[in-house]
């Protein structure tokens, strides 16, 4: 069991009065103590509903996002990281942005050993795109290098 003062940051977990953002608001991100820091391991977020608006027309953007990270010391705690991408809801950003924005917010936040964010981005105009970005420490350019590679391979053997 958590401990009072482990929680002392998690203000939004349990709270009846949560604000929905309509507004790009990375302030709304929370983190909590990792409690394993020695081992490393994966934390991933599937994220089937993620909205933005399209910086020229206005018109909606409907995608999947899969965060993926290796924790350090923090990580981000998950109704804050909903309420962070509901902000996004009435940006008005690229789907290339939108992914680079959140995972260099993400990495500023928790200061990971590892952390991608992949989109998947719902046809428009008979086009998907799906945008990945990925970011490692000096230990985990290896890793940043091959995940990069096996998205390229993948995307590549659909044609």
């Amino acid at each position: 069991m958590r401990t009072e003062k482990e929680l002392e940051g998690v203000t939004l977990l349990g709270n009846q009065g949560t604000i929905y953002s309509s507004d790009y608001t990375p302030e709304v991100l929370e983190v909590f103590e990792n409690k394993h820091p020695e081992n490393e391991y994966v934390v991933t977020f599937n994220c089937p509903e993620f909205t933005t608006l399209c910086p020229k027309t206005g018109q909606p953007d409907f995608g999947h996002l899969f965060i993926s990270y290796i924790p350090r010391e923090k990580m981000v705690e998950s109704k804050s990281l909903k309420l962070y991408l509901f902000s996004f809801r009435n940006h008005g950003d690229f789907h290339e942005d939108c992914v680079n924005i959140i995972m260099k917010d993400l990495v500023k936040l928790m200061n990971p050993r590892y952390l991608e964010v992949k989109g998947i981005f719902m046809p428009r105009g008979g086009i998907s795109i799906y945008p990945f970005a990925n970011y490692g420490d000096g230990e985990h350019q290896a890793l940043v290098k091959s995940r990069r590679e096996a998205i390229l391979s993948e995307l590549t053997s659909r044609v």
